[in-house]
């Protein structure tokens, strides 16, 4: 059974909304500047009658100190506007449990179960391949023929091509010299929130940041017809 790693409650909403109260402090404002006015009367009243303090000079100080303020505040927004998308991006990746995505990816994850992907080429190619490499060096090359341009399907079937359980590299070689991007389709079996943001942990892929998703779907509905 599918699971979510975190601690994704109203405890994840309730924190956002405490940091928001607390980018804009009215009670902090406003107690600076009447700490300043009561300094400036107090300095005018006792200032030496026959040199006069420039007024330009206090509101210059004043206008100062607002800016300083507001700068402040602004900053304190930003960072927690920044706090409120983490948070969005971690319940949608939460939302993605069971469900199908595509994602781009260097290395699988082999476990007995073929895994469905595809690759894009921009020129006409007379032969492609994909290329797997385990964890021991020893490569598999699976033929795939002359290709049109476009997105090209591919499935990789383990007990078919005699492929062990275990981590491998992935990649695509064209007779045209691209070198296009693998992306493969699996579903996501649980979240895991980290420092970086979401980690997927996606089937036949293995743990996947949250922005190398390419493409969602249903479950049960397949990203690349496989």
């Amino acid at each position: 059974m599918a699971t979510v790693n975190s601690a994704l409650d109203g405890s994840l909403a309730s924190n956002s909304i405490d940091q928001v109260k607390r980018a804009v402090n009215i009670s902090d404002a406003a107690t600076m500047e009447n700490n300043f006015i009561s300094l400036m009367v107090a300095q005018i009243k006792n200032q030496d009658p026959t040199k006069p303090v420039d007024s330009t000079e206090f509101l210059n100080q004043y206008s100062a100190m607002s800016q300083v303020k507001s700068m402040e505040n602004m900053s304190s927004l930003m960072q927690n506007n920044l706090v409120l998308t983490d948070n969005l991006q971690t319940l949608t990746a939460a939302g993605l449990v069971g469900q199908q995505v595509s994602v781009a990816v260097e290395t699988l994850d082999l476990s007995g179960q073929a895994v469905n992907g595809q690759f894009d080429l921009s020129h006409a190619s007379n032969r492609a391949a994909l290329l797997l490499t385990d964890s021991n060096g020893t490569q598999t090359r699976i033929e795939l023929g002359a290709q049109s341009p476009g997105k090209v399907p591919f499935v990789i079937d383990p007990a078919k091509h005699g492929l062990r359980d275990g981590r491998y590299s992935i990649s695509i070689e064209s007779e045209n010299g691209e070198f296009p991007q693998v992306e493969v389709a699996g579903q996501v079996s649980n979240v895991r929130v980290s420092a970086e943001g979401p980690v997927l942990q996606v089937q036949g892929v293995g743990s996947v940041p949250f922005y190398n998703i390419l493409e969602f779907a249903q479950a049960d509905a397949g990203l690349l017809g496989g």
